[in-house]
């Protein structure tokens, strides 16, 4: 990373007493006061300076900076913690059909303001064994029912809902990454720069939505909660021509993908359903069909449309 971008991040640089006061940077998700020793409460939260240094900070000491508290917006984070009563969101792809025709991603990219140099969703090369044949693999956030970024985050910005979707709140993110850190399965990225929110900027923030995108947060896939509430499914799952996504709720036992619906445990049981990297005990929510009879044919030419390759086999 080039010394502009470092020099831009969303971090304060954070000296070795807490009591000392410091200045945050323009537009600083969160703040540290000056006080005094008998104001602090002795409990302290690790942060990642700017230059990669681990530090503890009284927790007394951090405070959210000041943000847009409009009714609208409160009302909006708190429906987007609660969930979606009753729902329980499983998100099923099958790879026998996925052609690395990028829809799936574009859309996604449009829809939630992200640019073009990061992504929410990739699309990675696989292949399980040097004689076995190759084949595209679609990674997402995983919504796992045993999330570790949830348990690292230090100011509860990140969380589970009752329906299983696990979202952000980056109006109370701090941008110390240590989410990123515990993910297994690096579905986090981070915004360095300042984001364009050119069009949506007057919009009040909705972490259903994920924007107006904040600089030095950490944002994800999210399932398009914003959607599904409106009883419509996520974006990449309508936007990919080969019907590779499904999505549905684990209590009705029923995935779509807009022209076929499934019920889920036969589907799993007649396709042989798996999760990515399960024995880690994560409890994803998303769910893989392997990629035999294939529907169409791994396309070499396909790779120009992106870098994405993986080294990686699953069991």
């Amino acid at each position: 990373m080039d010394t502009d971008n470092l020099s831009r991040k969303h971090f304060l640089k954070l000296g070795a007493v807490a009591t000392t006061t410091l200045a945050a940077l323009n537009s600083m998700p969160f703040v540290l006061e000056s006080k005094g020793s008998e104001t602090l409460c002795g409990e302290t939260v690790k942060l990642l300076t700017s230059d990669g240094r681990l530090v503890q900070v009284d927790k007394k000491s951090l405070k959210l900076a000041s943000v847009s508290r409009s009714e609208e917006t409160d009302a909006l984070k708190i429906r987007a913690r609660k969930g979606i009563e009753g729902r329980k969101w499983v998100m099923v792809i099958d790879l026998a059909r996925c052609k690395h025709a990028m829809a799936c991603q574009k859309s996604c990219n449009k829809n939630h303001h992200v640019p073009s140099d990061r992504q929410w969703l990739n699309i990675y090369e696989m292949q399980d064994a040097k004689d076995t044949a190759p084949y595209w693999m679609p990674k997402t956030c995983f919504h796992c029912d045993n999330p570790p970024c949830v348990k690292v985050c230090p100011v509860d910005a990140t969380y589970i809902r009752e329906d299983g979707i696990v979202l952000i709140d980056n109006d109370r993110c701090i941008g110390c990454r240590f989410c990123m850190a515990a993910c297994p399965y690096s579905a986090r990225v981070f915004n360095w720069r300042e984001p364009d929110n050119t069009g949506i900027e007057d919009q009040p923030y909705d972490p259903e939505k994920g924007f107006p995108r904040k600089m030095g947060t950490v944002e994800k896939c999210d399932f398009c909660p914003d959607m599904l509430r409106e009883e419509k499914l996520p974006h990449c799952v309508t936007a990919c021509p080969n019907g590779v996504y499904f999505m549905g709720d684990m209590n009705e036992d029923t995935v779509t993908n807009g022209s076929e619906t499934f019920r889920f445990s036969q589907l799993m049981k007649d396709r042989a359903g798996y999760r990515y990297l399960e024995e880690l005990g994560t409890g994803p929510s998303v769910y893989y069909l392997p990629p035999v009879n294939r529907q169409v044919p791994f396309d070499e030419t396909d790779k120009h449309l992106g870098d994405n390759k993986n080294g990686m086999h699953h069991s």
